[in-house]
């Protein structure tokens, strides 16, 4: 038997209907004229679903449902015509869960069979048009046993330090196109690739890619993975675009509910915002919670993050200005989604601008992104090496701490902040006097 589990806009397409057309394969009908038409489907794999996505050129009223022995997704778009030479079968050529994919008309549809592997629970929903794409239905295959959100990891003693990488976009979502095609979510998977292998190198760290192949996950499931890994910083990798080709720099941003600190920022954080557009996300919510309670609670447990997220984001930046331009001098703040997490301290990293073209042939070549992954691998382990969590063993190891001056700070406040003196802070860092500045690190003597 089958199982109904989406209807689109009418219930013409009912469960008995639906069971009819299932099992006499002879009942075809001429399907009627219609300005709808299918242009194409496209298939992205990720570690526990694979997306199918079906371009149309008009709004479209659909079901779906499930059948077994074989296992296979049925997908029936009304009034829907393929475009002309559509062929079916070449989507489903070598993919990890889906065998085939073919299609016919059947009473006034066109209907998409979706032969799986295994038994997979789809969730299927609608895209209004947003450039480059027109209306868009979209079928998530989850496997079954990965349905529901992953579970924590438990926190073992002497833990390792745990980074989440995300690299940005994926999927459906390009990011910024730059010269010769160059697309953000290809350059930007590499660099979080060349940062993770960096940081996995370092006794008592750990990085986690958050996204590890060409596929896009919302804002909010991109945080949600690294919660449940249990991260203990949050670094999100960019190379996007802004309206002049001549902008160019790298830069780091954090987390801001106050208004940007530059119309770049503002501009920059209004373009990753609208992504879930782009990658397609059918529900996009802050949490189940009643809005405005969440809202305080989400307010109030990032406070305490603030003032981190800002002290890893200058040490980044410093250690950027060190291979390539910047952009900014100081860390930017605007109200980027993906950051928005009350659980760990978050920071955005953007390489730079692939809508410049010399900066998008240096993002493009692999020594110029080697540079900019030590960089980033080593403004996280010397803001790391300044605020190892308790638990772990970074903190257990203890000996002498790095820091890296953020605005604000005085000599006075770094030494009373880690119980020593300022003679001594002068005199292991060889300062004659008590001037700082923005960027520089300090190696924090031990106390006593």
């Amino acid at each position: 038997m089958f199982s109904m589990v989406k209807q689109g806009h009418s219930r013409v397409f009912g469960i008995v209907f639906a069971f009819l057309f299932a099992f006499v394969p002879g009942l075809l009908f001429s399907l009627p004229a219609s300005g709808a038409t299918l242009q194409g489907i496209r298939m992205h794999e990720a570690p526990d679903s694979t997306r199918v996505v079906f371009d149309i050129d008009a709004r479209v009223t659909y079901n779906v449902f499930t059948l077994d022995k074989p296992h296979r997704i049925v997908v029936d778009l009304k009034g829907v015509q393929p475009r002309k030479g559509f062929d079916p079968g070449v989507v489903a050529v070598g993919r990890e869960r889906v065998s085939k994919l073919r299609a016919a008309h059947r009473q006034g549809s066109y209907r998409v069979v979706i032969d799986t592997k295994q038994r997979l629970n789809p969730q299927a929903f609608t895209l209004q048009p947003i450039k480059p794409y027109g209306h868009r239905l979209v079928v998530d295959l989850y496997e079954q046993q990965k349905a529901q959100p992953p579970p924590q990891v438990a926190r073992k003693k002497d833990r390792n330090v745990v980074i989440a990488l995300d690299a940005g976009h994926g999927g459906d979502d390009p990011g910024a196109i730059g010269p010769r095609r160059i697309q953000e979510k290809h350059v930007v998977l590499q660099i979080a690739r060349r940062v993770k292998k960096r940081i996995d190198a370092l006794k008592g760290f750990e990085a986690v890619l958050i996204r590890t192949g060409d596929y896009y996950l919302a804002h909010r499931k991109r945080t949600d993975l690294a919660r449940a890994k249990r991260a203990d910083l949050f670094v999100s990798i960019h190379a996007d675009a802004f309206r002049q080709a001549n902008v160019k720099g790298a830069s780091v941003y954090t987390l801001s509910d106050r208004g940007a600190t530059s119309e770049t920022a503002k501009w920059l954080a209004e373009r990753e915002n609208r992504s879930d557009l782009l990658g397609g996300v059918g529900d996009v919510r802050l949490t189940d919670r009643d809005p405005v309670l969440a809202h305080v609670l989400l307010d109030l447990s990032m406070d305490a993050n603030r003032s981190q997220s800002i002290e890893a984001g200058a040490a980044v930046l410093a250690n950027l200005g060190k291979v390539t331009g910047l952009h900014k001098q100081r860390v930017e703040q605007a109200a980027f989604v993906v950051l928005k997490s009350p659980d760990m301290p978050s920071i955005l990293v953007e390489t730079g601008f692939i809508s410049n073209p010399d900066e998008a042939r240096r993002l493009s070549q692999a020594e110029h992104q080697s540079n900019i992954a030590r960089a980033i691998a080593r403004g996280i382990e010397q803001f790391m090496r300044s605020n190892p969590p308790p638990d772990t063993l970074l903190a257990k190891l203890g000996g002498e701490l790095r820091y890296t001056i953020v605005r604000g700070d005085t000599l006075s406040k770094i030494a009373q902040r880690y119980g020593v003196s300022s003679k001594s802070l002068r005199s292991r860092n060889g300062l004659s006097n008590d001037k700082i500045k923005v960027g520089q690190v300090l190696f924090i003597p031990r106390a006593g």
